[in-house]
C-alpha cells in the first residue's frame, strides 16, 4: 500500500472515529429509554433529580415543580403545582423513555386525581396533563439548576425599594386589578381580594430588610390575614396571622411547605415585624424580630405561586396580595456584587 492511500484511511478513520462515538452514546441512551423499567439504574440516572415544570394552562401559562428520587430500586417524588405546596406522588414510573406519575388534588378546583405524562429527550420532558376545567394541557420540564452558595460574599449598596409616597417601581400581576394596592402613611398596602405586588427590579444574590403588618382578624373578616414574601419571585417566605403557636412548615417564617422555622417568633396581628433575610442560591437565612428561624437552610425548589420556572435567573421581589390585609414599609434591599 502506497504511503498516499495510508494517509487517506487514516484521515478517514480520524474523520468518522466522532460521529461513532456520538453516535454510541446516543444509542446508550436510546437502549436505557427503550429497554429500561422503573427499577432500572440506567432509567433511573435519567429521571432522578428536580425538574422546573412549565405548563400552558388555558388562561396563560404557570410553574410547577417536581423531585423525583429513587429508594431500594423504587421511584418516589414530590410535587408543587400552581398553588399549595410541596406533597409526595401517590405513584410514579418512567418506562421506555415516558414518565409517569398521578396525586391526589391539593387546592385544586377538581374531584379527580392529577395525573401527567410526559416523554424524557435530551435531557428534558414534554408531556400533558388534563386542566381543571377538563382541557388537555401541555407541559415541558428542564432539570432544575443546583445554584450552590456563594461561600464569601460581598455586598453591593443598599437599594430602598419603597420611597414610602407611591408604587413607583413596582406593578400588580394581573392589571385587571390595578389600583388594588396603595400607599398608606408611608406603607404599601392591598384591598382584600387583590393580587400579588411585584418590584420592576430583578435580584440573584441579596440580603432584604422590611417590616410587615398584618391585619387584626376582626379587620380581616374575622379570619386570620396572611401574606408571602418571594424571593426571586419564586420561593415563598410566610407571613401569616399565628402568634403563639408552635412553628409550621406552613407558618409564620417557613418557606412555605419546605422549610420549618426553629421557632415561631411571630408578633400579634396589628404589631409591625421586621424580616430579614439572606438568600445565596438556593441558601437562605432567615431573621424574624431579632430571632435567627432559619440559617442557611437549602430551598429544593419552587413554591405554590412562583412567577416563573427559570431558577437560574434573577428575580424580582413579590409581595402576595390577595389572602388578606396586610401593609409593608421599610423595604431595603442590598443585591451581592458579581
Amino acid at each position: 500500500m502506497s504511503g498516499k492511500s495510508s494517509l487517506l484511511i487514516l484521515g478517514f478513520i480520524l474523520l468518522i472515529l466522532p460521529a461513532v462515538s456520538k453516535d454510541s452514546r446516543a444509542r446508550e441512551l436510546d437502549e436505557a429509554k427503550t429497554d429500561a423499567t422503573a427499577t432500572d439504574t440506567r432509567a433511573t440516572n435519567l429521571i432522578v433529580g428536580r425538574w422546573d415544570l412549565r405548563v400552558e394552562g388555558t388562561d396563560g401559562p404557570y410553574s410547577s415543580w417536581l423531585e423525583v428520587s429513587e429508594d431500594a430500586g423504587q421511584l418516589k417524588g414530590r410535587f408543587v403545582g400552581r398553588f399549595g405546596s410541596a406533597r409526595p406522588i401517590a405513584e410514579i414510573g418512567f418506562t421506555r423513555g415516558v414518565l409517569r406519575f398521578r396525586l391526589p388534588r391539593q387546592y385544586e378546583q377538581r374531584q379527580a386525581d392529577l395525573e401527567f405524562t410526559g416523554e424524557w429527550r435530551d435531557d428534558q420532558l414534554r408531556g400533558k396533563t388534563i386542566g381543571e376545567d377538563g382541557k388537555e394541557l401541555t407541559w415541558t420540564g428542564r432539570r432544575a439548576p443546583a445554584l450552590p452558595a456563594t461561600a464569601s460574599p460581598v455586598w453591593g449598596e443598599p437599594i430602598s425599594l419603597f420611597n414610602g409616597q407611591n408604587l413607583t417601581g413596582w406593578k400588580v400581576r394581573d392589571e385587571k386589578a390595578a389600583g388594588c394596592w396603595s400607599v398608606e402613611q408611608g406603607s404599601l398596602t392591598n384591598r382584600r381580594g387583590c393580587v400579588d405586588l411585584i418590584s420592576e427590579a430583578r435580584f440573584s444574590d441579596f440580603k432584604l430588610r422590611l417590616e410587615v403588618k398584618l391585619a387584626e382578624r376582626a379587620a380581616n373578616g374575622g379570619q386570620p390575614s396572611n401574606s408571602v414574601i418571594y424571593l426571586r419571585g419564586r420561593y415563598e417566605v410566610q407571613v401569616l396571622d399565628d402568634a403563639g403557636q408552635p412553628p409550621r412548615i406552613d407558618g409564620m417564617g417557613s418557606v412555605y411547605g419546605f422549610l420549618t422555622p426553629r421557632t415561631n417568633a411571630a408578633r400579634s396581628a396589628g404589631e409591625w415585624q421586621t424580616y430579614e433575610i439572606t438568600l445565596l442560591g438556593r441558601q437562605v437565612t432567615v431573621t424574624l424580630n431579632g430571632k435567627m428561624i432559619l440559617e442557611k437552610a437549602e430551598i429544593p425548589g419552587l413554591t405554590g405561586g412562583a412567577i416563573d420556572s427559570l431558577e437560574g435567573d434573577p428575580g424580582p421581589l413579590m409581595l402576595q396580595g390577595d389572602h388578606g390585609k396586610v401593609w409593608y414599609r421599610n423595604i431595603t434591599l442590598t443585591p451581592r456584587r458579581p
